[in-house]
């Protein structure tokens, strides 16, 4: 299986916080947010155990937005993407700093009315799910200048 590999993340859970969106220089949009995911299992006496994983999504672009407009604390999320591992030298201690992320490429709100449901959101081709209330018209065309690629430079946080 050697050149073959696959980066490929599927989450649903809950948001810690609202989403923080902001723009790179370029006018780009960027979403970041925790996203909570819960595990339950029986521990060695037969009790049972629940554990919290926080993860750190980005969203670009559309998705960004979309994130900023509809997404909230609490609400439950399906989130696709890829995992993504960025460095920085710390600026007090001068340490190299390391953060895994999922840069998200799907995204589907779920849950009921009120909690952010009835979106299905793609990074790729899939359209906006149909009888929802959600803003479904085409996104405007990206400027030439948008379409270099995004490196970890343009990450305003």
């Amino acid at each position: 299986m050697a050149g073959k590999s696959l980066n490929r993340v599927t989450l649903i859970g809950n948001l810690g916080k609202d989403p923080e969106v902001k723009y790179t220089p370029s006018g780009t949009p960027v979403a970041k947010l925790t996203l909570a995911t819960n595990e339950r299992f029986k521990d060695k006496a037969g009790e049972w155990q629940d554990r919290t994983e926080w993860h750190n999504v980005v969203l670009w672009q559309r998705l960004a937005e979309i994130a900023g407009e509809y997404l909230k604390k609490g609400g439950k999320v399906y989130i696709e993407g890829r995992l993504q591992t960025r460095s920085w030298d710390d600026k007090t201690s001068g340490q190299k700093k390391y953060m895994t992320e999922v840069v998200a490429s799907d995204l589907i709100l779920l849950g009921g009315r009120g909690e952010g449901a009835g979106g299905d959101f793609s990074g790729g081709s899939r359209a906006a799910a149909a009888g929802n209330n959600f803003d479904q018209r085409a996104p405007e065309p990206e400027p030439a200048a948008a379409s270099t690629p995004i490196s970890d430079e343009d990450i305003p946080f």
